[in-house]
């Protein structure tokens, strides 16, 4: 379903059901040949949402993590590319302007992380915020949840690997930098383009590139393991950007690379094509070739193995582009550090009991 509403500064063009919905809508011309109405723009909508876990397990083969905390169910940053936008399906919502404008965030959270963490069972691994949405999106520079969860993180000497393409994390250095010189911290920062006019269509409510680059240098000064993630690489969009963007954040200070393919799950990949229509039109279709060519003749390919890097000719000069551009700017030279598990301290104090048995008995 199209927008009325002005979408300027928002990655989606429009606002389409989502999947789980038994009815669409269409506009249609009435014949009354009326002047549209011009809607003021969309603004963003914090919803609170009540949760009773706070860490995410998972077993996925390819993610190189088992634990991981959304902070944020939406996200206001407005990547036309992000694989999270089918998520808002799951709350009736759309995944285009839907998931930029109304962003739920979760109550309590450092509570029932600190619940989670104390139970007997837990088994300490590190915990990744923002791998589905980023957890220094605009909304926490009020709300603090994410720097509720690391105060909590950091009292139990927990490891954590933070994901975000904000330079709001430079907030947070007071808290990372002791964390990261006792092994329990490190930092990947996503730089997908280093051109402001791509970033302004491509992701229209993230930092600028060259305050990434600055983040880059700050959390690096500070002695803490930073990588930049080139994702996702896009064919004919920001593919030829690859080795620039990886010699800026060497020279920034990163130690460690990696990049991701596109992916386009569900809605995601009608939002896209939209908007490469509308930005790309000339090579639109070029662009969705490529991308069909690395994932098997599909939109989408989602099998462990391939969903991240893709498979083919063009997947593989990518890959070797990549080798080859890391080996010279002294990228991934070696293994990134393991954090340390064994500084794990769980807590036993009367008030945590208290709670967590009235958090039982309230259900």
């Amino acid at each position: 379903m199209k927008h009325n509403q002005t979408t300027k500064n928002r990655g989606a063009l429009s606002n389409p059901e989502g999947r789980f919905e038994p009815l669409t809508y269409e506009q249609v011309d009435d014949g009354w040949d009326r002047e549209e109405e011009t809607l003021p723009p969309l603004e963003t909508c914090l919803l609170p949402e009540t949760a009773k876990t706070i860490i995410s397990r998972n077993d996925s083969p390819d993610l190189g993590f088992e634990q991981s905390i959304n902070p944020y169910r939406g996200c206001e940053h407005g990547c036309i590319y992000c694989y999270a936008r089918p998520s808002h399906s799951y709350v009736n919502l759309s995944a285009g302007l839907d998931f930029e404008t109304k962003i739920f965030y979760k109550v309590d959270a450092a509570r029932i992380l600190e619940r989670e963490l104390n139970k007997a069972r837990y088994v300490c691994k590190p915990i990744v915020l923002g791998a589905n949405t980023d957890p220094y999106q605009p909304a926490e520079a009020t709300l603090k949840i994410t720097r509720s969860l690391l105060e909590v993180l950091k009292d139990h000497q927990h490891p954590v690997i933070l994901i975000t393409k904000n330079t709001l994390i430079e907030r947070d250095l007071d808290l990372l930098a002791p964390m990261a010189k006792n092994n329990l911290a490190k930092v990947a920062i996503s730089v997908t383009t280093l051109s402001t006019q791509l970033k302004r269509i491509m992701e229209p409510r993230t930092s600028a590139p060259a305050g990434r680059l600055r983040v880059i240098k700050h959390l690096a000064n500070h002695q803490i393991p930073v990588r930049v993630m080139v994702a996702p690489i896009i064919p004919m969009v920001n593919d030829m950007e690859m080795e620039k963007i990886l010699l800026a954040a060497s020279q920034a200070g990163a130690s460690h690379a990696s990049y991701v393919l596109i992916r386009l799950p569900y809605e995601v990949k009608d939002l896209f094509q939209e908007w490469l229509t509308k930005h790309f039109p000339q090579r639109a279709e070029h662009i969705m070739s490529l991308i069909r060519q690395m994932r098997g003749g599909k939109d989408y390919d989602a099998q462990f193995g391939s969903r991240m890097r893709g498979e083919g000719a063009f997947a593989n000069l990518l890959a070797t582009r990549f080798r080859l551009a890391c080996k010279r700017f002294n990228l991934n030279n070696a293994p990134s550090p393991e954090l340390d598990l064994k500084k794990f301290r769980k807590k036993d104090n009367t008030d945590f009991k208290q709670s967590s048995l009235l958090d039982e008995m309230t259900g």
